[in-house]
Formats: structure tokens, C-alpha cells, sequence
């Protein structure tokens, strides 16, 4: 019998996508760099536009995910004061993590010293944003208008409308029945969107990686690599050491096969830069890979992608540490405690705001009294380190996820530990599995 060939996955094609892009990036700026034709038609035509139609198409699913999916799960719950536990879980471990995270950034940054012997005398002006105060951000998560918060795209508002929305299904008897049943048929609908735009994926991922990479050159990363190894090094170990432990500890649960089954969420959160465009295949990971419940999942992945920044907060460690160290500025341990408890606590302060990560990082700063100028010139590598990040940020609102939902009884232990769960092709996963017969019979049938 002759053996069928596999379909390459999804995460492969997705990678091979961004390999295939970063190197024609790379081709076109080393011998194409002054062609007007591929400037203007390739480059800021042909890439770009496919860039940002794929962007567009992750973040035109946003919204009804977040609000549907949330629905779904908060009208299931028989117990409300379910939610104000996991509310309470939920942040604070998105809290803890974030503290972890910007006292590990702050080591790394001491022990390594990226900033040593670089001057920044010259820096040029940064001119920072006001960051919202945390009153105002709470006061803002209640919607006046929540058709408005939907088109302006407002995760926090959106999901306070959603969950009083879902409390006010679950209380409202027979017809509250009928609705629940219809958000349910069009979250499956929607989840099917998402299917279907991932298998576009790979297509996105290559334009974003062209359009980037014929912007950014080697002498950008060269002239601060002390800077952007300390911190690439420093955002890889906390997601492989911190995560690992916290859900191992937590779960009991292997963090390994955790960090396999999360590829794809990675690779998305990786070539988009944006938590709030990957919220779509983060769901899909975590409820149907990672075997986690719509009721937790609805709920925690969003939140977790509008307040979790633990890449952010390791950006400010290091990024503090950095500019203390180029501008010979000495730095106590109480500023340092002081630089932890403001990176934390503005994770949740400055959520939602465009930007975020210099408006919190020129927070710091200034709490400490280091020079806002030194953020214009780590920002020649901050758009490929923001993709560290987010990928960062993505893994921990998934990690977070599985512990709450563990602790809830709400995490079907057998789905995560089935390495093919989420593979709807039947046919392909009995390949998988070598059982070609089985296959054949199931296609003909």
C-alpha cells in the first residue's frame, strides 16, 4: 500500500512563511535597496497591503470573539460568584507574573551590564504620552455605549458589557435559554472563521516579514546588541524557567508538551506583534489544544491580553537598567523596588492605551529620574523585540489560563495531554498514527 503524503502543519507553514519572507526582505534592502520600482510596487505596495489586510482580517475577529465567546462562557456559569473568583485568580496571577518578571529583567540587566561604556550624551528627544491614572482606566472600563466600544475596539469595556450581558442570559429563565443557544451555534461559527484564516496565515506572515526586513538592517541591531541580546535572552528564559515552573507547580501538568502545543499561538503572536490580534488563535489554542473551558478561557485570554504584560515589564527592566548604565547614573535598591511596583501596577493603569510600552516605560523613568531621552535610541530595535514580547505575553495569558482553569476543575486533562487534540482532520491524525487503513475506510465511507 502506498503511504500517503502528510499535510505539513499548520505551525510549519506558518514558519516557513516568515523564513521566506525575512530572507527576501533581506535580498531586496542588500541589492534592491534603491530600485524605485520595488520601493514603491514590492515593498510599500505588493507587501504592505498584504500585510495589513492579514492584520486586519486577525482584528476584524476580535471583537465578536471576545463578546460572543464571553457570553457564552458567563451565561453558563450557575454560581455568579464563580466569576468574581476567577476575576480574582485571574489577576493576580497576571500581577505576580509581571512582578516576576521585571525583577528577573532587572537582574540580567546588573549582571550583564548591556549599558556600560555607551553614550548617550546625544540622545535625541522623546516626547511621551500621559499614561492614564488607574482610577480613570477603572471608571473606563464601563461602557456608556457599548456598540461604540465595539467599533473603537475596547477590550475592557467590551468585556464588562459582555459579562453583565452573560449574567443577565443565565438569570432570564426560558428566554435566556434561547439566547444562550444561539450564541453557542454563533460562537462555533465564528471559531470556524478563525479556522479558515488561518490557513491563510502562512501568506500574512510572509508579507509582514518582507515589508519588516527591508526596513530593518543588521547595523540597527548592531549598534545596541548588548542591549538587544541581554533582552532577548532575558524574555526567552522567563518564558521558558517562569512559565515552565509556575505551571508545572500549579498544574502538575508537563510544561514541555504546554510549550508544544502553544506553537502556533507563538508563531502568530511572533509575526504580528499584537495580543490583541493573536486573541483569535490563542482561544482556538486553549480551548481546543489545551483543553481548557469556554467559561475560563472567554474570559481570562482577553483580560490576560489587555493587563498581562510581562514582555513589556521586562523591556522596562532591562531598558532601565540599560539607560541608568549609559547615562553613569546610579540606580538604589529602593529605586529598583520602586521600578517594580510601577512597571506592575501600571500594567494594569495604562491598559488599552496605544503605545503602551514607551508610555509605561517613560513612567519609570521618570519615577526614578532617569532622562526620558534615552528611549529614542533603544527604539531602533524595539519593533523586532516587540515581537519577542508579544510572543512573551501570549504564552503567559495561556499559562495563566491553564492554572486557573486546573484550579477551577474547568481543564479536560486527557485533551491536553492528547498530542493530535484540536486536529479536526480525522483522516489526517489517524496518518499521524500510521493507521492508513483505518483512513482509507473513513474517506470512503
Amino acid at each position: 500500500m502506498t503511504q500517503k503524503k502528510q499535510k505539513m502543519s499548520l505551525t510549519k507553514r506558518v514558519l516557513l512563511g516568515m523564513f521566506i519572507g525575512i530572507m527576501t526582505g533581506f535580498l531586496i534592502r542588500t541589492f534592491l535597496h534603491d530600485n524605485a520600482f520595488f520601493n514603491e510596487y514590492i515593498v510599500n505596495g505588493f507587501f504592505e497591503v498584504g500585510g495589513k489586510i492579514f492584520i486586519a482580517s486577525l482584528k476584524m475577529l476580535v471583537v465578536p470573539l471576545i463578546f460572543v465567546s464571553l457570553v457564552c462562557g458567563t451565561s453558563s456559569l450557575k454560581d455568579i460568584s464563580t466569576l468574581g473568583r476567577l476575576g480574582g485568580k485571574t489577576v493576580a496571577f497576571y500581577l505576580m507574573t509581571t512582578a516576576i518578571a521585571i525583577t528577573f529583567a532587572i537582574i540580567m540587566g546588573n549582571i550583564f551590564q548591556p549599558g556600560v561604556g555607551i553614550d548617550l550624551s546625544s540622545a535625541t528627544s522623546f516626547a511621551s504620552s500621559e499614561a492614564p491614572s488607574l482610577g480613570s482606566v477603572i471608571v473606563g472600563m464601563f461602557p456608556s455605549n457599548p456598540i461604540n466600544a465595539m467599533a473603537e475596539g475596547n477590550t475592557l469595556q467590551i468585556i464588562v458589557f459582555a459579562i453583565l450581558f452573560g449574567i443577565a442570559v443565565s438569570a432570564s429563565g426560558k428566554s435566556g435559554a434561547r439566547i444562550a443557544d444561539f450564541f453557542v451555534d454563533l460562537n462555533e461559527v465564528i471559531m470556524k472563521l478563525v479556522v479558515m484564516l488561518m490557513n491563510i496565515a502562512p501568506y500574512g506572515v510572509f508579507f509582514l516579514m518582507a515589508k519588516l526586513f527591508t526596513e530593518i538592517g543588521l547595523d540597527s541591531i548592531s549598534n545596541l546588541l548588548s542591549y538587544f541580546l541581554v533582552l532577548s535572552a532575558t524574555l526567552i528564559l522567563h518564558g521558558l524557567i517562569t512559565y515552565g515552573v509556575c505551571f508545572k507547580v500549579f498544574t502538575g501538568l508537563n510544561p514541555i508538551l504546554f510549550l508544544k502545543k502553544m506553537e502556533t499561538a507563538i508563531t502568530f503572536a511572533f509575526s504580528t506583534a499584537s495580543s490583541n490580534a493573536t486573541i483569535p488563535v490563542t482561544l482556538e489554542t486553549a480551548t481546543k489544544r489545551l483543553g481548557i473551558s469556554n467559561k475560563i478561557a472567554s474570559f481570562t485570554v482577553p483580560l490576560g491580553a489587555t493587563i498581562n504584560m510581562d514582555g513589556t515589564a521586562i523591556m522596562q527592566g532591562v531598558a532601565t537598567v540599560f539607560i541608568a548604565q549609559a547615562f553613569n547614573i546610579d540606580l538604589s535598591l529602593a529605586d529598583y523596588a520602586a521600578v517594580i511596583l510601577t512597571a506592575t501596577l501600571a500594567s494594569v493603569g495604562t491598559a488599552g492605551v496605544p503605545g503602551v510600552g514607551l508610555i509605561m516605560l517613560a513612567m519609570v523613568l521618570n519615577q526614578v529620574g532617569l532622562p526620558v531621552e534615552g528611549i529614542a535610541i533603544i527604539m531602533g530595535v524595539d519593533r523586532l523585540l516587540d515581537m519577542i514580547r508579544t510572543a512573551v505575553n501570549i504564552t503567559g495569558d495561556c499559562v495563566v489560563t491553564c492554572i486557573v482553569a486546573k484550579s477551577e476543575g474547568e481543564m479536560d486533562v486527557d485533551v491536553f495531554n492528547d498530542p493530535n487534540a484540536g486536529d479536526k482532520d480525522e483522516e489526517l491524525r489517524l496518518h499521524k498514527l500510521g493507521l492508513e487503513v483505518e483512513a482509507e475506510r473513513i474517506k470512503n465511507a
